[in-house]
């Protein structure tokens, strides 16, 4: 586990980088984040669910900021570290050897929001 805040650094490096790109293209993030707020909201899949799938993705596609993101939100959502550890492992079954490295930093960053959320 994380003996720093990682992965909050992640997000926090991120945030001034997507306000300078929102200011130039809006319309591209505002329909993004309705995209977002669409694809996360609870159906037929909860968010929890939506959010755990979507950390494997962030696995899969090897980016840390997708991991850091949607690690914090399946958090938010209620996650458990064993729900998060499952669905990593689906994104190693898929994915192959390097998402062991990708999971296992996916796992560091659900730890990471979770203990965080634990000791607020």
């Amino acid at each position: 586990m994380s003996d720093h805040n990682q992965y909050h650094a992640v997000l926090d490096d991120l945030n001034p980088q997507h306000r300078a790109l929102r200011k130039m293209i809006p319309d591209v993030y505002r329909g993004f984040g309705e995209m977002s707020k669409a694809a996360l909201t609870s159906g037929a899949l909860d968010t929890k669910t939506k959010e755990l799938i979507a950390l494997a993705i962030g696995v899969v596609a090897e980016c840390d900021g997708c991991i850091a993101s949607h690690a914090q939100g399946a958090v938010r959502a209620g996650a458990s570290k064993a729900e998060a550890a499952e669905a990593i492992g689906v994104s190693i079954l898929m994915r192959g050897g390097p998402a062991t490295i990708y999971g296992a930093r996916a796992y560091d960053a659900f730890c990471e929001f979770i203990d965080a959320q634990t000791v607020n």
